[in-house]
């Protein structure tokens, strides 16, 4: 509220922190709605699809510069793009519990193919569950969450090794912000996320 005093309305904050999120999110659904995804993939279409995901995350600044080269070079090769394409959907709409998919997923992005910056990153492998379902899930972007995890006084499970009992404890913080800020209308994990930014980063220290 120090920052943005009109909360998670704040026209200051919506430019800032939300607005260019929740332009991803309808990006990829215009692109990505589950239907056209499964038509893309039923096509072969692989490298369309790595591509136009890749251009979509990188109209944000979630990932860091060299995360953004390892994942474009990750999927440049056919073989890359389709391991990501089938991966990608079958996290996003697959069967089975979200621990299973998300495990399968981190599986997957463990496999595409690297060349100097290794491409297994909790940024890489949750920067696309948030663009594409921000009611569900999270980006975790390591230092700054554990910075607002300490200031919150929240005990949060942290490896650096991308795992499902870390992203539980990510996805229960996220959570527990949005019921504790209820009196500001937090939306969805838009809100959390940006919410664990401004406690978290330096660029919003006092």
């Amino acid at each position: 509220m120090r920052v943005f005093p009109d909360g998670f309305r704040d026209a200051e904050y919506l430019e800032l922190e939300r607005e260019y999120k929740w332009r991803a999110y309808e990006q990829w659904l215009a692109d990505f709605a589950p239907g056209r995804f499964r038509l893309l993939l039923r096509a072969g279409h692989y490298p369309k699809i790595a591509a136009r995901a890749v251009a979509i995350e990188s109209r944000t600044n979630l990932l860091f510069s060299f995360e953004k080269m390892a994942l474009r070079d990750a999927v440049r090769s056919v073989a890359g793009a389709r391991l990501f394409a089938t991966g990608l959907y079958a996290y996003l709409h697959g069967e089975g519990s979200t621990q299973g998919r998300f495990l399968r997923w981190c599986k997957t992005v463990a496999m595409l193919p690297r060349r100097q910056t290794r491409v297994l990153t909790w940024p890489v492998v949750t920067v696309f569950g948030f663009i594409a379902a921000p009611t569900k899930h999270v980006f975790l972007k390591p230092r700054v969450t554990q910075a607002a995890a300490q200031a919150y006084g929240y005990d949060f499970r942290y490896a650096s090794q991308p795992n499902w009992a870390t992203y539980a404890s990510l996805l229960t913080f996220a959570r527990q912000v949005r019921r504790d800020t209820f009196d500001l209308h937090p939306r969805d994990m838009i809100d959390a996320q940006s919410f664990l930014w401004v406690q978290g980063s330096e660029e919003y220290d006092e």
